[in-house]
């Protein structure tokens, strides 16, 4: 690592990897639950984020379009992932700038509900060739994002942003004595 870089945030919270390959983010990506800022590796809370959140894609370009899906890659649990990766949302033929919700919902919004452990909530952007359809799958466990962009034929992502999130009572975690 050169002296001054910092390691990518993507890699550390083992998002490359686990449910991306190496990518180079080209497009600024800004998710927002009410006034909270999603940014890679923070924390927010289940009741935070029980709305559909804002998204803009931080680029002017009239023709371009792309497909947002977010993934958990820790369900139910992130110590047995066998759900990998469970679909919380996704949206296709979004317009350059513009809010998610000017889009076509594939797949609703479901709110996360992590009960075991710390869970990452991973937002991935991909850049459409043209506009498509894009059939939604039959379940939302088990998807997987890059077979998605292959059989789609979507390319690398373009950017990419995650947060944690775990159950908000006290009971399901650690005890410590």
């Amino acid at each position: 690592m050169a002296s001054g870089s910092r390691p990518n945030p993507l890699a550390v919270g083992r998002v490359i990897g686990d449910v991306l390959d190496p990518f180079e983010s080209t497009i600024p990506l800004l998710v927002t639950y009410g006034n909270r800022t999603v940014t890679n590796g923070g924390e927010l809370k289940p009741s935070q984020v029980a709305n559909q959140p804002q998204v803009i894609i931080g680029v002017n370009d009239p023709t371009a379009l792309y497909t947002l899906v977010l993934v958990d890659p820790d369900a139910p649990s992130p110590s047995y992932p066998s759900f990998r990766e469970y679909l919380h949302w996704m949206v296709t033929d979004i317009p350059a700038t513009n809010a998610a919700s000017f889009g076509n919902e594939v797949v609703s919004y479901e709110k996360p509900r992590p009960n075991l452990g710390i869970h990452r909530f991973v937002f991935v952007l991909l850049h459409q060739q043209c506009r498509q359809r894009v059939y939604a799958p039959g379940w939302r466990q088990n998807f997987n994002t890059r077979e998605f962009i292959e059989f789609y034929n979507l390319g690398s992502p373009v950017a990419a942003v995650f947060f944690n999130c775990q159950r908000e009572t006290g009971s399901g975690g650690r005890t410590f004595r």
